[in-house]
């Protein structure tokens, strides 16, 4: 906890419309010199669209008034990047204690970058806590940018023109337009900066050794290797050139202006290097340095201090302790990487956490054929996370889609957010390690968390995240959702030249959930024109909606012969990529002993590497058919409709945050009855039936988690029980209750009576919408919850509280 007469989740971090950063914090009244600074370089036009008459500068007298607020009736937020104020935004309670007066200020060489938005986002935040309903602001008829960031807050509005000024009322009730536009807003502006960083026009590389082999030479040459399209500048305090490029002994030097710093210094000498590009104007950084919070509490402060110095002065960090980033796109040419080899074009982005196995994966990447838009190695993960280039790419033309190798995830809140809408558009396939220890590396310091990995794969798969098993599937699946259309339905048709394949296949077809059809076995003498009329008849087939095409050298004589190598193969792969390459169904190849994509089973770009409509091969049939079976399944997910979450009544919000607080600051356990009837919910009461228990716990992986299962000794002792992801949909609540595998006694088995199943539904709604608006509430238990066919009584509630983990809200503020 800070020593400030304010919250401490009103300082915040946050990401501008073109991609730069900025710090928001309360004025304090030690901000005099600062507002006196700031007023100084805002010209006589903005001024005047702010107090409707001229006033050339502000008295002391103004500055005292203005810098002296009691953060209650009067609050004032600025914009801060580096030691500049950049835009204030304040508010004055009325007459009215539901109603406050408005108004904002941004200077001018920082006008449309999204900080007067973002301020009015935060100031309505810290209004709502302070009792206030509604701003009122006074517009000057011309000022039409402080109008539109007005009106385009999503609010329901009021607007009337009065004595040749508009005057606007917003009511600050959360709306589904608001949140819209929340979303839209954070969408922009981390898309953004995670395009500045993969589009530099231009990289210093501090720390750049004339030592061979070293990290800052092997990202130089690296980076001269790939024939980046822009100017590379070595920092060296020594050195005239390194790897036959001139040097420079300080970033500030380079005559040119820098977008990005790759820095390969000691740890004790990176904040050094962040100041001198924080006054440079470097938009972003790949610290490849390690000795931060993998090393323990003295590092970990480190790491932080370096992310708060860059944030506050417009900058983004990859690492610190990472591989780096690339960018395959032919107009930029990116690898500021310590990876000699990197794939080649393709359409799959790759965050990776490791730095460690970076240079492995990439490898194995690129041995695959499978083909890369762009990938990030984030390391300790300080900053930039997977969240960030979820946000990138799913507005990325040139990727459709996402591979993602987790250790943990930064804010869980987010991620299961952005995963459920990224993944309605394009596939993201996720390795997430630690099923032994299912925990989240802080570096990589671990603390425990008590979900089991069945629940984890159901949220993962709620999300519509494909979990796989290793590297190995997460390749297998990537290449199919890469290059191949997704398939209508389980039915799969299988074609081959030996009859071992096929049966091996149609196992594995029953093994995955996919129902295989009649086998089309050509035998060993089958040729290219008898593999075309086989496909061609699947591809036509309206009762097919995959095929698995085997192929393997035919054994003639007791000896495996190849017949004239390619002269046999080599057609017959031609004829696979050439009929798929026209279908709207995917086609799987296995030749047997080959891994990855022979060149003949590739639909070529003009630049030569894979494009849509190749036809990816695997080195055995039981991983063609996995592969196929979870492009299956994820395209089952994009079909199922969404669902909503219902408007129900009974439900005060802001009492229930009111009992929460007021729980935690007075050191109370909390009264989980009273809480629930904030959201609806009675506890008490008698009623038979069958008894059910449902909890919710706020996951440091995922957030806020919903269980359900019957209150039962058997039940517990299976862990039969349904997770989800809170809030809960009509549909998704729905799903829950008949996920468990003793569901069919609450639907009247055997004759027995069925319990009022849609109370029981609305229950878990309830439930899950308190888990996700209150992530103070660590642990909340209902059981039992007694079911019978006239409704449900919950008899009995416990709850725990804590500190959130991470931010309070989804979306209102935005923040870091």
């Amino acid at each position: 906890m800070t020593d400030h007469p304010y919250p401490d989740h009103w300082e915040a971090d946050v990401v501008l419309s073109d991609g730069g950063t900025a710090h928001l914090r309360p004025i304090r009244a030690g901000d005099a010199e600062l507002l006196r600074a700031f007023y100084s370089r805002v010209s006589a036009e903005s001024i005047y669209y702010r107090f409707f008459s001229p006033r050339p500068h502000l008295s002391d007298k103004e500055i005292r008034h203005f810098t002296t607020v009691d953060y209650s009736d009067r609050v004032a937020l600025i914009a801060t990047i580096g030691q500049q104020m950049v835009g204030v935004v304040r508010y004055d309670r009325t007459k009215d204690p539901g109603q406050a007066e408005v108004a904002f200020l941004v200077e001018d060489a920082h006008q449309g970058r999204g900080i007067g938005s973002v301020l009015l986002e935060h100031l309505a935040a810290a209004a709502r806590e302070r009792g206030v309903a509604r701003f009122e602001a006074n517009v000057l008829p011309d000022n039409r940018k402080m109008s539109k960031v007005f009106k385009e807050a999503g609010y329901a509005a009021v607007q009337r023109f009065e004595d040749g000024i508009i005057q606007l009322t917003l009511d600050l009730s959360p709306t589904e337009t608001s949140r819209e536009v929340m979303a839209a807003r954070e969408h922009r502006a981390e898309s953004r900066s995670i395009e500045r960083l993969l589009h530099p026009s231009s990289v210093a590389v501090i720390g750049a050794s004339r030592v061979s082999h070293s990290v800052g030479q092997t990202v130089l040459r690296n980076l001269l290797g790939a024939d980046f399209t822009g100017p590379v500048y070595p920092v060296h305090p020594e050195a005239h050139a390194v790897a036959g490029v001139r040097a420079y002994k300080e970033i500030a030097e380079i005559p040119d202006k820098v977008d990005l710093a790759v820095v390969a210094v000691p740890a004790s000498a990176v904040q050094d290097v962040l100041t001198q590009c924080a006054a440079q104007g470097v938009h972003g950084l790949i610290v490849v340095s390690s000795g931060f919070a993998e090393t323990g509490q003295e590092g970990r402060a480190a790491q932080q201090e370096l992310v708060r110095v860059a944030r506050a002065n417009g900058m983004r960090v990859v690492g610190p302790n990472c591989l780096g980033i690339s960018n395959t796109d032919p107009s930029v040419r990116l690898n500021a990487t310590l990876a000699p080899v990197t794939p080649a074009r393709g359409p799959v982005g790759f965050f990776s956490q490791s730095g460690a196995l970076g240079i492995a994966i990439l490898q194995r990447t690129a041995e695959r054929g499978l083909g890369l838009s762009t990938f990030v190695s984030a390391g300790n993960r300080a900053d930039v996370s997977g969240n960030d280039l979820l946000q990138y790419w799913e507005a990325d033309p040139s990727t459709n889609a996402v591979m993602l190798h987790l250790e943990s995830i930064g804010n869980p809140r987010k991620f299961t957010r952005l995963a459920r809408r990224v993944s309605r558009s394009k596939p993201i396939v996720a390795v997430k390690t630690g099923r032994s220890l299912q925990g989240v590396p802080l570096g990589h310091a671990v603390r425990r968390i008590d979900l089991p990995d069945h629940a984890v794969s159901a949220l993962f798969e709620q999300a519509g995240v494909l979990r796989v098993e290793d590297l190995g599937e997460m390749f297998d699946v990537a290449q199919l959702l890469a290059y191949q259309p997704l398939p209508a339905g389980r039915r799969v048709a299988i074609i081959d030249n030996a009859d071992s394949l096929g049966l091996l296949a149609r196992d594995a077809a029953a093994v995955h959930g996919l129902v295989a059809g009649p086998l089309a076995s050509l035998g060993p003498r089958a040729d290219a024109d008898d593999y075309a009329r086989a496909l061609t008849a699947a591809l036509e087939d309206p009762a097919v909606d995959a095929v698995v095409v085997l192929y393997t050298p035919p054994v003639l004589g007791g000896a495996q012969l190849m017949l004239s190598g390619r002269r046999r193969a080599e057609p017959v792969a031609e004829t696979i990529a050439r009929l798929a390459r026209g279908s709207d169904k995917p086609v799987v190849a296995t030749y047997l002993g080959q891994k990855g994509m022979p060149r003949a089973l590739r639909a070529p770009t003009p630049g030569g590497e894979p494009g849509p409509g190749s036809v990816p091969s695997y080195p055995a049939p039981d991983d063609a058919v996995r592969a196929l079976s979870y492009a299956y399944r994820y395209a089952a997910w994009r079909r199922r409709p969404q669902g909503r979450i219902p408007d129900l009544d009974g439900i005060d919000k802001e009492r229930a945050r009111g009992l929460v607080e007021g729980w935690l600051a007075e050191g109370e356990r909390g009264d989980a009855a009273e809480l629930l009837a904030c959201y609806g919910v009675r506890v008490g009461g008698g009623r038979g039936g069958i008894a059910v228990h449902i909890a919710t716990q706020e996951d440091a992986s995922f957030g806020a988690v919903v269980s359900f299962r019957l209150a039962d000794v058997a039940a517990a002792l299976l862990d039969d029980r349904a997770y989800r992801l809170a809030p809960l949909t009509e549909l998704e609540a729905a799903d829950m209750v008949r996920a468990i595998r003793m569901a069919p006694l609450l639907f009247g088995h055997q004759g027995s009576e069925k319990v009022a199943v849609e109370a029981l539904e609305e229950l878990l709604i309830r439930v899950a919408l308190l888990a996700n608006d209150l992530p103070e509430v660590a642990r909340l238990e209902l059981e039992p919850v007694m079911a019978d066919a006239d409704g449900v009584t919950v008899t009995a509630a416990r709850i725990s509280l804590a500190p959130p983990p991470g931010p309070r809200q989804a979306l209102e503020p935005r923040r870091m």
